[in-house]
């Protein structure tokens, strides 16, 4: 009896080291790569989200054969690694920044999703956790919405059910919404509250600092009874900056636009005259915060983006000399 059926499409859901599960059916089943991928750019690998093409093998693994085209692509640099990009998940519609509204709330770090985000062309959706906590939401909510054009905030308390009203119009069959955050923002406690049930176990929150411990290590594909996906990934301190112009430039396209405005061309908003940046921050119209920021974050890109350059060169010159 053949076990083995060709050309199957199904969705990555996990994957760890080398080993793979696809959804397909309505099941998770192992896979492994075919040999060509492992002369491949460590982008071409399938990651989490990714539909691919396989050989199904109902007594085994089965064979990924190759990566359908992607609609969206998340990436950031390997902590780790120095100019090394982590490729972290493919093909969502939306990504919810979570972060309670405790010590863990940060205007930079949100920023800095927000950019990773739009570079990936998916859509940022912050969602402020543990409201019932905060006695000054509305100003939380004004401050990131004003972060980027078109970036939409939801306050909520998943333990108390105030505000999940509100994501159900991202929840629809066939969308995929991918949550990331640092430990203890509340992902995993805002995902059992979605799916109606423990998926994500969490632990007690620590007193001393108001954040929770959850189990996530890996990143996991989820399929809700309604046909629509979620990802949950584990929780990232921070986000680096790499390969993401035009995410930064999407994030502060006020600021894009009133260096479009500068006298000249080359301008470095310092000392030289016409300088349409000086003015707005003179007149209140742009914070010297935000401007900062803006620098700070395309100078890291800058210098990361140089480090990946070098590696890949050193990487080429070394298998071409194999």
């Amino acid at each position: 009896m053949n076990n083995l059926n060709n050309n199957q499409i199904g969705r990555i859901s996990e994957v760890q080291k080398n080993s793979f599960k696809i959804k397909y059916q309505g099941q998770d089943i192992p896979a492994k790569l075919k040999g060509y991928f492992y002369e491949e750019s460590a982008d071409k690998l399938p990651v989490v989200g990714d539909y691919v093409r396989f050989t199904y093998n109902t007594s085994g693994d089965s064979l990924i054969l190759s990566v359908e085209k992607r609609k969206s692509f998340l990436q950031r640099p390997d902590q780790a690694k120095t100019g090394v990009m982590q490729y972290m998940v493919a093909n969502v519609d939306y990504v919810f920044i979570v972060t309670s509204l405790n010590e863990d709330y940060s205007y930079n770090r949100i920023a800095r999703y927000v950019s990773v985000v739009l570079q990936g062309k998916a859509i940022p959706v912050v969602i402020l956790t543990k409201s019932d906590l905060c006695i000054n939401v509305g100003r939380y909510l004004c401050e990131v919405e004003n972060i980027a054009e078109g970036v939409r905030a939801h306050a909520i308390s998943a333990l108390y059910q105030i505000g999940m009203d509100e994501l159900e119009e991202y929840l629809q069959p066939g969308k995929t919404i991918c949550l990331m955050g640092s430990s203890g923002a509340g992902k995993s406690t805002l995902l059992n509250a979605i799916c109606g049930e423990e998926i994500m176990k969490t632990s007690a929150i620590r007193e001393s600092d108001d954040t929770g411990r959850h189990t996530t290590t890996y990143r996991q594909l989820i399929e809700l009874q309604n046909g629509s996906f979620i990802i949950d990934t584990p929780g990232m301190r921070e986000i680096g900056m790499a390969m993401v112009d035009e995410g930064i430039d999407n994030t502060f396209s006020d600021i894009v636009e009133l260096e479009n405005r500068c006298k000249y061309s080359n301008c470095r908003h310092d000392t030289e005259p016409g300088c349409a940046v000086k003015l707005a921050i003179e007149s209140g119209e742009l914070s010297m915060e935000r401007f900062m920021l803006y620098q700070s974050l395309g100078q890291e890109n800058t210098n990361n983006y140089a480090k990946k350059k070098e590696i890949s060169k050193w990487v080429k010159a070394y298998k071409k000399m194999k």
